[in-house]
């Protein structure tokens, strides 16, 4: 089971498709983050949705919102992938142990080994305000992105 808004997000540090470590918490006090946990690089849906997001990174920066994708994918087919397509963003190797950060948020699918498309927004103090998954195969919506973006916003 995913977890629930108004929870604290795991921390968790993963190689980046560069090979840097990122820790979730680094980003505390900093900026809001987007973790879009994907299946699998270079499938046509998976595509088609980080290429939305490339070319509308301005939706999080204008918002100071951080945007990272994770899949089970190896770093290095990460950045084959991200420097083919020109992703701006980073992307995360959940490779081993395997989708172990999927599946600390809940999102891991054991029958297919990846995780299921899953969005958290976190805001500056580690707090999950926003989530949404979509249906296997389902892509997901810009407008769903932009509803929880907003849901990142002072009241």
């Amino acid at each position: 089971m995913a977890l629930e808004n108004d929870t604290q997000a795991p921390d968790f540090e993963l190689a980046s498709q560069h090979g840097a470590p990122v820790r979730l918490s680094d980003f505390r006090g900093k900026s809001a983050v987007a973790l879009v946990f994907f299946p699998l690089a270079f499938s046509g849906t998976c595509t088609g949705e980080l290429c939305e997001l490339r070319d509308n990174l301005a939706l999080f920066k204008e918002q100071g919102v951080e945007l990272i994708g994770i899949s089970v994918d190896s770093k290095h087919a990460l950045r084959v992938w991200s420097e083919q397509e020109g992703y701006d963003f980073t992307l995360l190797a959940d490779f081993w142990p395997h989708g172990q950060v999927a599946k600390e948020y809940g999102v891991f699918l054991d029958d297919k080994g990846f995780a299921n498309r899953a969005t958290f927004l976190i805001d500056v103090d580690g707090i999950i305000r926003a989530s949404f998954i979509t249906a296997p195969g389902e892509a997901r919506s810009l407008d769903a992105y932009r509803a929880a973006l907003g849901e990142l916003q002072p009241a």
